[in-house]
């Protein structure tokens, strides 16, 4: 069975700071529509979660894909 599963990562713009994967509620999914959609609007809520301050001196963003994969 082939499923669409999200991979997310918070990033940071200061040197030498590595992304690192976050574990989120879902990552599978139907389509890969249903991932996408999903992915911006969960980067949206953590985001905005986060104090604007640690933000700001973190530089911090998110990154998201979705990949087919074959699951078993």
């Amino acid at each position: 069975m082939i499923k669409i599963v999200l991979f997310m990562v918070l990033c940071s713009g200061i040197a030498n700071n590595q992304c690192k994967v976050i574990s989120t509620p879902q990552d599978l999914f139907e389509d890969y529509s249903s991932c996408i959609v999903y992915g911006y609007s969960y980067s949206h809520k953590l985001m905005t979660g986060f104090d604007p301050e640690w933000t700001n001196s973190m530089e911090t963003y998110t990154k998201f894909s979705c990949k087919k994969d074959e699951i078993i």
